[in-house]
């Protein structure tokens, strides 16, 4: 899986987290000298904890408010690349932390592309947002790049303001720097895989009800998600970090990260094919008590990340479900070293799906790594 492209330097932020995990663990397959910042991982059972990453990577555990720290974290690193993905990242948490989401997110973010700024080392960098930026009016229409940013609630408003933030440094900062920076942001949708232990989202609270033999309550069942395996954004994200490298300024500015067609469902239809996948569970609709807004349809349009990334999704629903349901299986009995091998195993496996690994934005095509 080696590709001498990855021999760099390379930061993530949040890496302690579900997706920061998983894309500190393909990245040092891949090559890359990893290094993370981020706070201390919040699950015994996540991706970074199970299968011991701090024993791979350089880990340093920071909160990306804390100026001073996370510059000393660039400092000692050195990255030629960051991948920015800290953030507070749940809905209904951020109504009940409002100021703390919006810190975290926008200045957070704001932090983060200050110390680039003052980092000579650093030539691109990927800020992940969420496909929730986007002013939302519940039709079904599929949001593409340029359209409206908004948030009726506070995470929402929060990844709109990063997108913004970054908007803005880098265009007065960072693409008129010595040596220029090419920073893109990337919009995904609502990602599923081993090792979330987050509360309130779906997967997570199937796995938990499931594991115990109880039911599981759902709040929304006819809410529409663009649903998709955490390795679909992630290997976005790698083939835009490359772009930028090879490319530049080219490649900046916003890209959406979405599944196929056919895996934007409901949340009915994503926990049926979860029950099915553990081989028969009990769930029932609850709605939430507290009256919490949530958006119910949700569509992403990756055109741009095809035509010009080469980029596409490899995973249906199903597929994505069986992935996340294997994981999960594994887990209680193959933590550390053996399931970081199995995480490792299914990252191989996603990149040999189809005609390709992958992405190469030079030629628009897929090839192997």
């Amino acid at each position: 899986m080696v590709d001498q492209f990855w021999n760099r330097r390379v930061l993530v932020t949040g890496h302690t987290g579900f997706k920061g995990g998983w894309l500190a663990m393909w990245l040092r397959e891949l090559g890359a000298q990893v290094s993370g910042y981020a706070l201390a991982p919040e699950f015994s059972g996540g991706i970074f904890s199970a299968c011991k990453l701090e024993g791979v990577i350089d880990s340093r555990i920071g909160d990306i408010r804390d100026r001073d720290r996370l510059r000393g974290a660039f400092e000692q690193s050195q990255p030629e690349i960051v991948f920015h993905l800290a953030a507070q990242s749940l809905v209904r948490r951020s109504y009940c932390e409002p100021l703390a989401t919006l810190e975290t997110n926008a200045i957070g973010t704001a932090n983060v592309l200050e110390a680039v700024r003052h980092a000579p080392s650093v030539r691109a960098v990927v800020v992940v947002t969420s496909d929730k930026c986007y002013e939302n009016p519940e039709t079904a229409h599929a949001f593409r790049e340029r359209d409206r940013l908004g948030g009726a609630d506070p995470y929402s408003a929060s990844k709109g303001c990063a997108e913004i933030v970054a908007h803005a440094w880098r265009r007065s900062f960072l693409e008129n720097r010595e040596p220029p920076v090419a920073l893109a942001t990337a919009r995904a949708g609502n990602v599923i895989g081993g090792g979330d232990f987050a509360e309130d989202r779906i997967v997570p609270d199937a796995i938990r009800a499931f594991s115990h033999d109880q039911v599981l309550c759902v709040r929304n069942p006819d809410a529409i998600r663009p649903w998709q395996h955490v390795l679909e954004p992630l290997s976005g994200y790698l083939a835009l970090a490359r772009a930028l490298i090879e490319r530049g300024r080219k490649f900046s500015g916003a890209w959406n990260f979405g599944p196929q067609d056919s895996a934007a469902a409901t949340v009915a239809q994503l926990v049926e094919l979860l029950s099915d996948a553990w081989g028969g569970a009990r769930w029932r609709v609850q709605p939430a008590a507290d009256g919490l807004a949530e958006a119910r349809m949700l569509w992403l349009d990756t055109a741009k990340a095809s035509k010009r990334l080469g980029w596409r999704p490899r995973l249906s629903l199903r597929e994505a479900v069986d992935f996340t349901v294997e994981w999960y299986r594994a887990a209680p009995s193959v933590r550390g070293p053996r399931l970081y091998d199995l995480s490792v195993e299914q990252i191989r496996r996603y990149s040999r799906i189809g005609d390709a690994a992958t992405p190469d934005p030079r030629r628009g095509t897929h090839v192997s790594p």
